[in-house]
């Protein structure tokens, strides 16, 4: 694919004959003064970046088709303005910080074929949309993003082979140049430059009724938009997942039918010669709707016990374990004693997984809510997309009248624009049976937590889950995702793993499952990766015979008032500290290399804190489940060097002593 595209090859052309207008320029410089924006209007719009007085984006061509135009053809413009924001929002599942800063310079282009842009300019990156003001409906044909990468540059790339997709994907370090043409990625996506000193991760926000963008290469460093069309047609797919896949059959020509009158999703481009700016900033969250529930007390974040994982398959008790009420009850009963919140009931608990609004006949849902409650445990249920969308009201009243606190949907896969609404509709629905929400066979988050806050979790990543079937989650792809994938929202990766090893002694069994790395690598997920509901996948026989690091996990909370990173480098290592109430959380991980970190408390405030740490124990390079766990008192003066193991890692709990 050439640099310009047919469309501007006929637009250029036409414009040579008919009415060159003069080109326009206009600057905006961030807030901190290091990052500086060019918008170029005239035969096209395009967008430069510099940072730190290098050009990072060259040349970015944007555009949208609608009814069959071009918005950006012949563009005059109106009028332009720059307006300065410093504004503060609180968050109702923080899971980076409760109060959000969200300050920032916004350019607002208006145009006299009426359509708008806005560009907003923050220290962390800059994210545009659209807007349009047109009478009644329109389809959008197309929406144009045209990048070219400096010479050097490489990405962590999620590659796609289908917009029919669960978005659970490895991060594959590729040269931008060697990505083949038509090869293409969800989103987020990483590109590095300059020997890797500065990264762009490029994601969406603000996604409503409209599909999700992918990214498509062009060759020689090119990457241009592409999204799935509207679905005209589908049929369920033949054979045994019948219940959960569809084939699309048609579509239509446009990629959404929407209102005229309307903004667009933000597209979004943090950029940062710091690795630790991408574990800390929070462009989604800052780009989304604010909150749209008048109550959110009811919404409660917190740990869940979770049975899939570990395929039911506890042991030492008198009862046969699997999909039956005594095995559900031992659940509870776990649960209760670690004061984790949540259990939740996965595949089988249905009478069949199209039959959902009856349960397995093993199983007395009713009296599992019953016994929960009266132990204090929270009951969330499994679900299929499929049968849910097609009998919404009466699955969700369903489940809301036997008392369960939430559903995890499961099997979306698609990203056109209908799956987009039913996010929202299920989002909705929920909140007004005070349901959480966790979207599991899901894409990546694109800010509808903001405005529905019992959206609590996101899979869309490749998670622990897959140690059933693979030896694809390592301890880099481990520390690759706090980078990328959790930097537009939370994940369930659904750490917790019991059963560790080195790379050497890693063995598939799917319903005897292990974890690559350490035992600490394992606990440190609990600090560093973000989810309003964090699972804890193993089983609570596991548990019960690790019930040191079992009564640590549990103490671990699931939103946080405040976060810092502290050592970062993408694929590397990772070390968080996190702070929840007057109590302080860290958490170090690294790839397969042995490391040495040097913690240094000065985030701390003033006093003497106990710390209770878990750390790799010596033998953790032969014996992954080797740790050592130890307290001793530290202030904000102090450092400690801790020595990590292969794949290994450290957690801690802080608590000032009064």
């Amino acid at each position: 694919m050439k640099r310009i595209t047919k469309y501007l090859l006929a637009l250029l052309f036409c414009n040579s004959l008919l009415h060159l207008s003069a080109a326009e320029e206009i600057k905006v410089t961030s807030l901190d003064g290091n990052t500086v924006l060019t918008v170029n209007v005239g035969n096209h719009i395009s967008w430069s970046v510099e940072k730190n007085n290098q050009i990072v984006l060259p040349e970015v061509i944007i555009d949208m088709s609608i009814n069959g135009k071009q918005l950006a053809q012949s563009s005059q413009l109106k009028s332009n303005k720059i307006v300065e924001k410093n504004e503060q929002f609180t968050v109702v599942v923080p899971l980076k910080n409760r109060e959000v800063a969200n300050r920032y310079k916004e350019l607002q282009l208006s145009f006299k074929s009426g359509f708008g842009l806005h560009f907003r300019l923050y220290n962390e990156g800059v994210a545009y949309r659209f807007h349009t003001s047109m009478r009644g409906d329109v389809e959008v044909d197309n929406e144009v993003l045209d990048i070219v990468l400096p010479d050097g540059s490489s990405s962590y790339f999620p590659k796609e082979v289908s917009t029919y997709s669960h978005y659970e994907r490895n991060y594959l370090h590729l040269n931008a140049d060697s990505i083949p043409t038509g090869d293409f990625c969800s989103l987020p996506v990483l590109f590095n430059q300059d020997s890797e000193k500065v990264r762009v991760l490029f994601s969406e926000a603000n996604v409503y009724d409209y599909p999700n963008l992918f990214l498509e290469s062009a060759g020689k460093r090119q990457f241009v938009s592409k999204f799935p069309k509207a679905v005209k047609e589908t049929i369920p797919q033949p054979g045994a997942r019948v219940d959960r896949n569809v084939i699309i059959t048609q579509e239509h020509d446009y990629i959404a039918k929407t209102k005229g009158k309307r903004t667009f999703p933000w597209r979004l481009f943090v950029i940062t010669n710091d690795d630790k700016t991408l574990l800390e900033q929070d462009m989604v969250m800052q780009l989304s709707d604010p909150l749209k529930l008048k109550d959110t007390d009811w919404i409660k974040p917190g740990k869940v016990a979770w049975d899939w994982w570990n395929d039911n398959n506890i042991y030492g008790v008198d009862f046969e374990s699997g999909l039956n009420t005594a095995t559900y009850k031992y659940f509870i009963d776990f649960a209760s004693e670690y004061d984790v919140e949540y259990v939740i009931l996965d595949e089988g608990w249905t009478k069949s997984t199209t039959e959902i609004l009856d349960f397995n006949p093993d199983m007395d849902v009713k009296e599992l809510i019953r016994y929960g409650e009266e132990k204090g445990v929270g009951i969330i249920l499994w679900c299929l997309w499929k049968p849910l969308d097609e009998n919404m009201d009466q699955i969700l009243d369903t489940y809301a009248n036997w008392g369960a606190k939430g559903i995890k949907v499961d099997f979306m896969q698609r990203a056109d624009q209908y799956m987009v609404n039913s996010y929202e509709q299920i989002a909705l629905e929920c909140a007004e049976r005070q349901l959480l929400v966790d979207y599991h066979g899901s894409y990546k988050p694109n800010g509808l937590r903001r405005a529905y806050p019992n959206v609590i979790s996101y899979e869309g990543v490749k998670g622990n889950e897959n140690n059933k079937w693979s030896e694809e989650i390592t301890p880099g792809h481990n520390t690759t995702l706090p980078f990328i994938r959790m930097a537009v929202g939370p994940m369930d990766y659904t750490p917790g793993a019991m059963i560790n090893t080195q790379e050497e002694h890693f063995n598939i069994a799917f319903s005897r499952p292990m974890s690559m790395g350490t035992r600490c690598h394992q606990m440190a997920m609990y600090v560093i990766f973000e989810s309003g509901l964090q699972m804890m996948c193993d089983n609570p026989s596991n548990y019960y015979q690790e019930e040191e690091c079992t009564r640590f996990i549990s103490q671990m909370p699931s939103v946080w008032d405040k976060t810092i990173a502290l050592e970062a480098r993408v694929g590397e290592y990772v070390a968080m500290a996190r702070q929840n109430g007057e109590n302080w959380y860290v958490g170090g991980m690294t790839n397969w290399e042995e490391r040495t970190m040097e913690l240094d408390f000065s985030f701390l405030p003033e006093g003497t804190f106990e710390l209770e740490l878990f750390k790799d124990g010596v033998n953790a390079n032969k014996y992954a489940q080797d740790y050592k766990a130890e307290t001793i008192k530290v202030n904000q003066t102090d450092k400690l060097t801790l020595q990590l193991a292969k794949g290994g890692g450290f957690a801690a709990i802080l608590r000032p002593i009064k």
